[in-house]
C-alpha cells in the first residue's frame, strides 16, 4: 500500500511520513513569524549597543516587511513553476545564511541591509509552506493538515515577543538571529527527506519578468507610503508620490497579466466570489490581529510597567489560544462552512477584545487574552484553509502568496493608521506608547471592526451558499 493509499484509506490519521511533512512546513512558518515579532522588543537593546536612537532602527522592521510583502506573490509563482520543495528549501537556506550575517553586523547599515535581504528569503518560505502541504494532502485531511501548519504560524506570532523579551534581558540580540539557523536546518532536512516535488505541470518554466517588476515595485511603493507616511506627512509629496506611483504600477501589472501567456497571477482568482470573500474577511481579521499584537505589547510594557520578559509571558496566552484554534479549525471546517466559522471567530474576537480593554487584574487580562487568541486564530487559519480549497492545484502557491500579501499589506496599513491616531489622541509621539486609555480606545475600535467583519461575512456567506473552486 502506497503512502497515497494510506492517506486515502485512513482519513483523519497521519502516518509518520505525513507528520514529517507537516512538521517541515510548520517549522518554516513558525520561524518566519517568530523572527518577525521577536525583533520588535530587541530594538532598544540594539540601539544601545550601536549608540544610536531606537527610532533610527525602524527599517529593521520596515525593510523586512517591505520586501516580504512585495515578493510573496513572486515567490509563490516561482514555487509553482520551478518546484515548491526546491523554492522552499532555497528560502530556508538563504534565511539561515542571512541570519548569520545579521548576527555578525558591525553597524546599523549592515544590519538593515541584512534584514531587507532576509525579507526576500522569507517570501520564498511563507507562501510556499502552505502550498506544499496542500499539494501533498489531496484528501479530506487537507484542512486539518493546513490548520496544523497555521497553528504553528500563530504560535510563532505570539511567541516572538516572549523570545525577544527573554533574549533582550538575559542573552543577546545577536543570538535571536542565530536561533533561526537550527530551525532552518531541521525544516530543510525534513523537506528534502520526506516531501516529493510538486509544481504546475502546465507551466513552460518561464517567469513573467515584467509582472514581477511591476507588482514588486507597485507593492513596495504602497507599503513605503504606509510605513513612512506618519514621518513624512500623509499629504507630503513623498508619501503621495509613493502611494500614487504604487497604484499606477499595479494598474500596469493587471494590464500585463491580461496579455501574457504565463501570468504571474491568475486574474480569474479575483473573479472567484468565495475566494475574494474569504480573503477580504481574513484580511479584516488579520488587521485586528496585528493591532492586538502591536498595541498590547506597548500597553503591557509602557502603560502597565511590565518587563519585556513578563510581557512575553502574558503573550503566551494569546499564543495558546491562537494555536489551539488554528489546529482545530481544520476539523471544524470538515463539518461547517469555513466562512461561517470565520464569522464566529471574528464575533468571539470582537467581544473578547472589547472585554480585554476593561480588564484590570493581570490574571483576568491574561485569561481574556487567550480567548482573543482563539477568535483571531480561527480567522487566520480558516482564511488559508478555505482559499486553498477554492483554487486549482496548479496555482496553490501563487494563490497563497496573494492571500498573504493582502494580509500583510492591510495589516501594515492598519498599524500605521493606528499609530497616527494614537499619537493624535495622546497629543505627542513620545507619550503615545504609555497612554493606556488611548491604546484601549484604539483596541475598542478594532473590536468594533471585528464585529462588523463578522456580520458582513455572515451576510456574504448567505448570498453565496455554493462553493465553486476556481
Amino acid at each position: 500500500m502506497t503512502s497515497a493509499d494510506r492517506r486515502t484509506k485512513a482519513p483523519g490519521l497521519f502516518p509518520a511520513r505525513d507528520r514529517a511533512v507537516i512538521a517541515a512546513a510548520a517549522i518554516s512558518m513558525l520561524l518566519v513569524q517568530m523572527d518577525w515579532f521577536a525583533l520588535n522588543l530587541m530594538l532598544p537593546v540594539i540601539a544601545r549597543d550601536f549608540g544610536t536612537p531606537a527610532t533610527d532602527l525602524q527599517w529593521l522592521v520596515s525593510g523586512y516587511m517591505l520586501t516580504l510583502g512585495a515578493m510573496m506573490i513572486t515567490g509563490g509563482r516561482l514555487a509553482d513553476v520551478h518546484g515548491r520543495r526546491r523554492i522552499l528549501v532555497s528560502g530556508l537556506v538563504g534565511f539561515a545564511i542571512v541570519s548569520v550575517v545579521c548576527s555578525a553586523a558591525q553597524n546599523v547599515p549592515w544590519l538593515i541591509a541584512g534584514r531587507v535581504v532576509q525579507g526576500v528569503t522569507a517570501a520564498l518560505i511563507f507562501p510556499v509552506a502552505v502550498a506544499v502541504v496542500t499539494a501533498y494532502f489531496r484528501d479530506d485531511r487537507q484542512g486539518r493538515a493546513v490548520a496544523t501548519v497555521l497553528a504553528f504560524s500563530a504560535i510563532g506570532t505570539a511567541l516572538g515577543p516572549f523570545v525577544g523579551g527573554a533574549f533582550a534581558e538575559h542573552v543577546s540580540w545577536r543570538a535571536v538571529f542565530l536561533l533561526n539557523v537550527p530551525f532552518c536546518v531541521v525544516a530543510a532536512v525534513l523537506m528534502l527527506r520526506f516531501v516529493a516535488e510538486t509544481r504546475d505541470e502546465q507551466a513552460s518554466g518561464g517567469l513573467d519578468i515584467p509582472g514581477v517588476l511591476t507588482i514588486g515595485a507597485g507593492l513596495t511603493g504602497i507599503m513605503l507610503a504606509v510605513d513612512q507616511g506618519a514621518r513624512w506627512g500623509w499629504a507630503s509629496p513623498a508619501t503621495l508620490g509613493c502611494l500614487l506611483g504604487g497604484v499606477a504600477l499595479l494598474v500596469v501589472f493587471v494590464r500585463i497579466e491580461r496579455r501574457t501567456a504565463e501570468p504571474l497571477l491568475d486574474l480569474a482568482l479575483l473573479r472567484n466570489a468565495p475566494f475574494v470573500t474569504v480573503t477580504a474577511a481574513g484580511s479584516v481579521s488579520n488587521v485586528v490581529y496585528c493591532l492586538v499584537a502591536v498595541l498590547s505589547a506597548l500597553y503591557l510594557q509602557q502603560a502597565r510597567g511590565l518587563s519585556p520578559l513578563e510581557s512575553g509571558l502574558v503573550f503566551l496566552a494569546l499564543s495558546v489560544g491562537a494555536g489551539a484554534a488554528s489546529y482545530w479549525s481544520g476539523r471544524l471546517a470538515r463539518q461547517w462552512r469555513p466562512e461561517s466559522l470565520m464569522a464566529g471567530g471574528m464575533l468571539l474576537s470582537g467581544l473578547s477584545l472589547y472585554a480585554l480593554t476593561w480588564a484590570t487584574p493581570l490574571p483576568l487580562y491574561t485569561a481574556i487574552f487567550a480567548v482573543v487568541g482563539v477568535g483571531l486564530g480561527l480567522g487566520w487559519a480558516l482564511t488559508n484553509v478555505a482559499t486553498q480549497a477554492y483554487v486549482p492545484a496548479s496555482r496553490l502557491a501563487a494563490a497563497s502568496g496573494l492571500v498573504l500579501t493582502s494580509l500583510v499589506l492591510l495589516g501594515a496599513v492598519a498599524v500605521a493608521v493606528a499609530a497616527t491616531v494614537l499619537e493624535a489622541m495622546s497629543g505627542s509621539a513620545a507619550g503615545a506608547a504609555s497612554d493606556g486609555p488611548a491604546i484601549e480606545a484604539v483596541l475598542r475600535a478594532a473590536a468594533v471592526l471585528a464585529l462588523a467583519g463578522a456580520g458582513a461575512l455572515a451576510v456574504l456567506a448567505r448570498r453565496h451558499p455554493e462553493v465553486v473552486p476556481a
